[in-house]
Formats: structure tokens, sequence, C-alpha cells
């Protein structure tokens, strides 16, 4: 008889130093899809259900997809949003009790509700509460979660992305499938354990792109090729205070093999301690924004774009995606043929609207998130060229084939330097992000792009150069200038004299 298998994707990296919430409009606002709506929007793309559904359609599973809930990161998730999606979830499960034979779920891993610190443990307990202890549960994660002990503990199976631009996704979630495909059948008897390190996040904040980074998932990846089921590296998350903070190392491994276990506990403790070891190893620079606005002025665009990421006003870190400092720093060095995007400012997009295109207008936008992170707000007067609803298609590596929105758009320029202001956060992850808005990136000398790594998916490969500008925003680099009180201690880089 074939398996009935549970699935839902649950996603959030939430920011608890931001003053807002995140509440069941903001995953409408990116996804909030149930059942056969979630599929079919999502079953092409590179996305966990689609790797969920690769392996369901050729094991032959019946798969009982209750709920894809995604939103941008942000503040705490209030508490009336995670009840209703995990409800969802839980009735599902209820419903279907005497069925069900496993459970997949797509997770982030740095969710943090208003009335826990530990949002994905907290979801693992109600649902092994509903459905005991036998059912094996399989769960997919971000790169850059925080796992914790209960999230071990209730799903026997973890298995986090690769990459950082993530654009394994599907790969992630075949993976994760195909292993509870296994033990559905008997096949394997899955665990995980779990070696922690005493850190904020991993030097380079798991960067794919540094060889000194890369070597730990290829290290991941050949302990999985000589046996271990799953050997997960997550680099965590700086802008969470709670107590299971901190870069974890994952190995599944199958207990029914005598030697399964010693080999887990070994790959998870060197490469723990490859982390711990490579603490002063950030291969990172900053750039002041006096410093990126001197580069952006003399960049001459002949073979390409200089793309500036405005890395501590990354809407995808919980960043309030408004900070000004970069584009005023733009606008008082004179740079031109500049695009900066995108500006989360809905009140001054529905202002804006209130005007038509090819009107001159003065408006103040962004610093309202919190002016002492990133700048306050900035009076500018400029030319509306382009008004929309916010609505795109992605089509490059982490967005393609998605439906997205910015909600209402307005494109403004300021005298060389063309906003994008949006009213629901995004980061700049894909080209069509600027193209769907009459603005061809490749056209520009100067594209400031709110993003720390994402962005270099889609951008990078149009680029003439790459630098990072460090505006002082929320998801600054610096973290002594976040108040962390719940994080365990000692906690590198918070504290640095002990071993």
């Amino acid at each position: 008889m074939n398996p009935t298998v549970l699935s839902a994707e649950f996603m959030h990296e939430s920011n608890t130093f931001s003053r807002y919430r995140t509440d069941l409009p903001q995953f409408g606002a990116d996804t909030l899809l149930y059942g056969e709506d979630a599929i079919r929007a999502r079953r092409q793309a590179n996305t966990e259900l689609a790797g969920f559904m690769d392996v369901a359609d050729a094991s032959g599973w019946s798969l009982l997809h209750s709920i894809s809930a995604h939103a941008v990161p942000g503040g705490q998730v209030a508490r009336a949003a995670f009840d209703h999606i995990a409800d969802v979830i839980l009735k599902t499960a209820r419903r279907h009790r005497e069925e069900i034979d496993g459970v997949l779920l797509g997770l982030h891993g740095a969710m943090v509700p208003e009335f826990c610190q530990d949002g994905e443990g907290h979801l693992l307990g109600l649902l092994r509460a509903e459905l005991g202890s036998e059912i094996p549960i399989a769960v997919t994660l971000d790169l850059h979660a925080m796992v914790s002990a209960d999230m071990v503990r209730d799903a026997q199976i973890l298995v986090s992305y690769k990459t950082y631009p993530h654009v394994d996704m599907r790969e992630t979630g075949a993976h994760a499938a195909r292993l509870l495909d296994r033990a559905m059948k008997g096949q394997i008897a899955p665990r995980t354990l779990r070696s922690h390190v005493p850190m904020l996040d991993e030097a380079n904040s798991g960067r794919t792109d540094i060889p000194e980074t890369l070597a730990l998932y290829k290290r991941a990846r050949e302990a999985e090729a000589d046996g271990l089921l799953a050997v997960s590296v997550n680099a965590a998350f700086t802008g969470a205070d709670v107590f299971c903070v901190g870069p974890t190392v994952l190995a599944t491994y199958d207990s029914g093999d005598p030697a399964a276990e010693a080999a887990a506990q070994a790959i998870t403790e060197e490469l723990a301690t490859a982390i711990w070891n490579g603490r002063n190893r950030n291969d990172r620079d900053f750039l002041e924004v006096r410093d990126a606005c001197a580069e952006a002025l003399a960049h001459d665009g002949a073979n390409g774009p200089l793309v500036i990421a405005d890395y501590a006003d990354n809407p995808g870190a919980g960043a309030y995606g408004d900070a000004t400092a970069l584009l005023k720093g733009l606008l008082d060095a004179g740079v031109e043929a500049a695009v900066f995007a995108p500006m989360i400012d809905p009140g001054a997009a529905a202002e804006l609207h209130s005007h038509r295109e090819g009107e001159t207008v003065t408006v103040t936008i962004g610093g309202k998130g919190d002016p002492q992170f990133g700048g306050a707000p900035l009076k500018v007067t400029g030319t509306i060229r382009r008004l929309s609803d916010g609505n795109y298609i992605g089509d490059g590596p982490i967005q393609g084939g998605l439906a997205h929105t910015f909600g209402p758009v307005a494109v403004i320029d300021l005298g060389g330097v063309e906003v994008l202001i949006v009213s629901e956060a995004q980061q700049m992850v894909d080209l069509q992000q600027l193209r769907a808005f009459g603005i061809e990136p490749t056209e520009r000398r100067v594209l400031a792009l709110k993003s720390m790594q994402h962005f270099r998916a889609a951008f990078e490969p149009i680029a003439d150069r790459v630098i990072i500008c460090d505006s002082g925003a929320l998801a600054t680099p610096c973290v002594d200038r976040r108040s962390y009180t719940r994080v365990p201690r000692p906690l590198w880089p918070l504290d640095r004299d002990f071993e």
C-alpha cells in the first residue's frame, strides 16, 4: 500500500531587534497558500515543496499538503499568525492521523514567535503530541537555521541548504523526502546528532563563495558520500536574541548501522571545531558609506555596473529596508546613472501614487523604522518615472517562476539616482525586481541593492564589481550595536577570552 505523507512549508527568519511584528498579512504578501493551490504555484519552482513532489510522484505517495506559508524576514511572528498556520498543519494531522505514515516539513530554523524563543521546536513538539513518537518526521532547514535540541529530539531527519546564495531548495527538499521514503519502508532508522558552536554565527555567515566556508560544505558532502544520510552546517543568524543562537552541525545517520553513530559524532565535532577555529577569519570587507560612494563616483560602467550591497539594511535579515544613509551619500556625491532599490516606504509609495508619471514632486522617504539605525527621513525632489501595482514574476536562480509583489511601487528619478520605492518588504534577488518597473540594470553604472548575499545569484553575473557597504542599519555587522540579553554566555564575538 502506498504511504500517506503530511507536508507543509512554514518559514520565517525573525529579527528580535525589530520594532515591528510579522502578522498574517505579511505572510499573505509573500506566500500563504493552502493545499492544491500551493502545489500549483510552487510545484515547478526552486522550492522545498517541488522537491517533496519530485519524490512523492516517483514513489507513489499520497501527499497531504496542508499549507505553504512564508513571510519576508522581519520582527517576531505574532501569536495569531503562528497559531493560524500551525493550526492548519495540526488539523490536517488530526483529521488524517490514522492514515499518515510520515511527515515532511519545509522550515527555516530561525523563527521566533512573540510567545517563545524557538518557533520550530515548539511546532515540532505540537506535532509530536498529535501524532505520537513513531511517525518519522523529516525537516528541511535554511542554511542560517539556529537548531535547538528540541528540534533534533522531535525530528529524526534534518537536511539544510548547502548554498548561500540559496539555490538548492528543491534539491534539499528531495534529499529529505528520499530519506523519509527509506524510513517509511523500514530500510533505515534515522536519528540526528547535533554539535553547537558558542558563536553568534559562522565567521563569513555561511557564504559558499568564500573558500574557507565552502570547505565546510564540501566536507559535509564527502561525509554523506561515505555513508551518512545527511550532514548539515548551519551558519546561524545574528538578528535573533534567543537561547539557541549559534552555528550547529547536524548529522543524520542510520541507527541500525553499528558504525554510523560514531561517524556522525566524529563529523559533527570535526566541523564544529573547524567553525570555531575559523572565528577570526572573516573575508568580508565592509566599506563605510563615504568610501562606497567614492567608488561609485569613480566607476565608469564600461564593463558593467558596480553593485553596492547595502548589507546592513537587508530586508532579508529583518532590517527595516528604509535606511537612507547610503542614498544620501550617493546624492551628495553626485553619482549618476544609478539605481537604489528598494526603499521600503508604503507611505511614500501611496503619496506618489496620488500623482502621475512624469510629474516632479517633493516627498519625504525612509528613516521611519528606526532613524538611529541607518539614517533619518530624507526629503527629496524628483520626477516620477513609473507607478505600478508592484507585481512581477521572477526569472532568476532564486525566484524563477514564482509570482511576487512589492505592493504599490513608484520609481522616482532624483537627478541621476532612480529610487525604487515599494510597499512590501523584499530584498533584491532577481533582475525582474527592476526590469518589471522599467529599469534595465545592465544599462546603469551603479546598482545599490538592499541585500547581504542573495543578490549575487542574479546580479553578480551582470556586474563589473561588487562592494559591500555597512550603512549602519539594523543588520549591521557591528554586533555590539545590538543589545543581546537572552543568548547564552560566553559567546563569540560578544565575549573573546574563552575556549
